[in-house]
């Protein structure tokens, strides 16, 4: 029937999109629903793609204007043209969302433009832009819709001066004043864009530390390397207030410890507090269990409490809200549909920060292990003392590798510095296999690279290191 498949998947993100494609691969008729007119979810269009793209462009614009005389390149009369670096980002992102509405017709899945609503165990309505409804029957539905940007109570996102990510990515002009709330990966990610471009950046974080949950060594060292980049922070405060002005905004936060109350008049300010999942009315009509986070429960086969219904991604109560996360998931879900034993390692799930230098952990962090009463070794290399580093001058941060101390088994590492979040996947192979830190320090690296600091690092669990 034209109408029927073996599975229909809601919602084109990263899990949603990989989900239908693996599902087709494996011989299922699949159809995938998106609200949206483009494929690739909130990463793809005003998420992790975009982001990057202006992270990149800010750090050559940045490089450009400050750093190239230093290497003897002279480079009189640099100038920011805002516009063309917005068409390059939205260029990228259409060329990108062209490539996954390729992979489907290549792979035969019906995209179904629309909303897409649960009504069943085994129907799919999709609402069309012009309200019309058409039923679906599905032997198997994957809820993939993500999540979507979340705020304080009393601020009303606009969008226009009071913004979320998606408002940030798309400044007509830079700000002159800029302040961000959150000192998490997002925030702080913008905050570099901006700062880059020629804004006053102040973020504003409850907590007395940037990063919330990472590595404390990492959170130190990357707010005095933030904060030597020129961006303000008042950590430990408490946003009680901010008033729309309509063409500039008033922030108003007070210091958890002294009770001091501050105010910033600034252009823009964005809200960057973290995302909440995007379960709709139809989830919680069908009675399918959600946890007290208002996510979804699931089993580890993906499956939810409503009988051929499974959900991968932001909206469950597994693993962090990541792309890749999401799409090991969207994998794993569609083997197991198809009779074949996916599965997803929790424990080995990569978060990278895409400031220049990067951030990247894996694994527990020291806190956890203690929490754990887990005995470890650490070791850590600074990139100062990386030859490669030098000649770029990269040298800001270190490897950290944390490691069982009677087994040797590598638990957990932390980099700061360039390349961090394409390094991280050695440690990510690593830990997938269980490798000790002896078994990364008798690893052959290949010389000058960064890389090479991973190779230190694993050596100084043993006080052993060679360049330092």
């Amino acid at each position: 029937m034209e109408n029927s498949f073996d599975l229909i998947v809601i919602g084109a993100g990263p899990g949603g999109y990989v989900c239908a494609i693996r599902a087709a691969q494996l011989g299922l008729k699949t159809a995938c629903v998106e609200v949206r007119n483009t494929l690739g979810g909130t990463c793809l269009n005003v998420g992790c793609i975009p982001s990057k793209s202006l992270l990149n462009a800010s750090e050559m614009y940045h490089k450009a204007k400050k750093e190239f005389k230093n290497l003897g390149i002279e480079s009189d009369n640099i100038k920011l043209n805002l516009s063309k670096m917005m068409s390059n980002k939205n260029r990228s992102v259409l060329t990108l969302t062209k490539g996954v509405e390729f992979l489907f017709k290549k792979n035969k899945i019906t995209h179904l433009k629309g909303t897409g609503t649960v009504s069943s165990e085994n129907t799919v309505v999709v609402t069309d832009a012009a309200g019309k409804k058409i039923k679906y029957n599905a032997k198997n539905i994957v809820i993939s819709t993500g999540s979507v940007p979340t705020s304080l109570p009393g601020i009303v996102i606009d969008e226009k001066t009071i913004v979320s990510s998606t408002g940030a990515l798309s400044f007509e002009q830079t700000p002159k004043e800029l302040v961000v709330i959150g000192g998490g990966y997002i925030g702080l990610e913008l905050s570099s864009v901006w700062k880059r471009l020629g804004a006053n950046v102040t973020v504003i974080e409850f907590l007395d530390h940037i990063l919330p949950g990472m590595d404390k060594d990492i959170s130190s060292e990357f707010l005095k390397i933030l904060t030597k980049q020129g961006i303000n922070f008042k950590l430990n405060s408490k946003v009680t207030k901010v008033q729309n002005l309509k063409n500039k905004a008033i922030v108003e936060f007070s210091n958890n410890e002294n009770k001091k109350v501050e105010k910033i008049e600034c252009d823009k300010v964005l809200v960057a507090v973290g995302r909440k999942s995007n379960i709709g009315n139809d989830i919680l009509k069908l009675g399918i269990k959600i946890d007290k986070q208002s996510k979804i429960e699931v089993n580890k086969k993906f499956e939810t409490s409503k009988k051929n219904i499974y959900a991968i991604g932001d909206i469950i109560n597994k693993g962090p809200m990541l792309a890749h996360k999401a799409e090991d998931e969207g994998i794993a879900v569609a083997e197991i549909i198809a009779g074949q034993a996916g599965h997803v390692n929790y424990d080995v799930i990569p978060a990278v920060i895409y400031t220049h230098p990067e951030v990247a952990t894996i694994g527990k962090t020291e806190d956890q292990l203690k929490k754990d009463n887990v005995n470890y070794r650490v070791g850590k290399f600074p990139f100062l003392a990386n030859s490669r580093a030098k000649v770029n001058n990269e040298t800001e941060g270190f490897v950290k590798i944390i490691a069982d101390t009677k087994t040797d088994k590598v638990l957990g590492v932390s980099i700061i510095g360039a390349l961090a979040g394409t390094m991280i996947a050695e440690l990510a192979i690593a830990m997938e296999f269980g490798a000790s830190s002896e078994d990364i320090a008798r690893t052959c690296h290949a010389h000058p690279t960064h890389s090479e600091g991973v190779k230190e690092a694993a050596l100084a669990i043993f006080k052993r290191p060679i360049h330092f």
